[in-house]
């Protein structure tokens, strides 16, 4: 299935061997987290759901909002994702510098979070200004997460500091 997807989509057949990135199967253990930041129903896999609520509660404790941004995607809306870019022109080498190919972006497993914070924009290199990045980079491990995409990452994928996955 995936490989129909990734030819439909003009992804390179190399692609699972060249991109670095493990593949990721679509959680099926969802739970609601409320809604993100533009109003969609967010869902995670239990576990981060806890850990994401004891994180936003910890950094509030100490001044800082940690919005969600992004959560769950299956692989058909991370298709759908993709193919609304090339529908506006650009192109597939440059697209999977910035969105992981169907199959392969941690969002499915439900333990990928955007997260943003107020004043700043969100999907945006600037979040590392924020006292919100600060906060995650100190104290993230502590619940559990980690930056996928830092500068230089072996993957390929552009810098997110909005990115954060968690291992549990």
């Amino acid at each position: 299935m995936l490989h129909e997807i990734h030819q439909q989509l003009g992804i390179p057949a190399d692609y699972p061997k060249t991109c670095g990135m493990p593949e990721h199967q679509e959680c099926s253990t969802l739970v609601s987290v409320g809604t993100d930041i533009l109003g969609r129903p967010a869902l995670l896999d239990a576990s981060t759901a806890l850990a994401w609520n004891r994180m936003q509660l910890a950094a509030a404790a100490e001044g800082h909002t940690l919005q969600l941004v992004s959560a769950y995607r299956s692989v058909d809306y991370q298709r759908q994702l993709i193919q609304r870019k090339l529908d506006r022109g650009l192109d597939i080498q440059a697209i999977l510098q910035v969105n992981a190919a169907p199959g392969f972006s941690e969002h499915h497993s439900g333990r990928a979070l955007d997260i943003g914070c107020p004043g700043y924009a969100f999907l945006e290199e600037s979040f590392e200004l924020s006292p919100a990045f600060a906060w995650l980079q100190q104290r993230g491990g502590e619940f559990g997460f980690r930056l996928s995409f830092p500068r230089n990452n072996p993957y390929g994928v552009m810098y997110e500091p909005w990115h954060w996955y968690y291992l549990g």
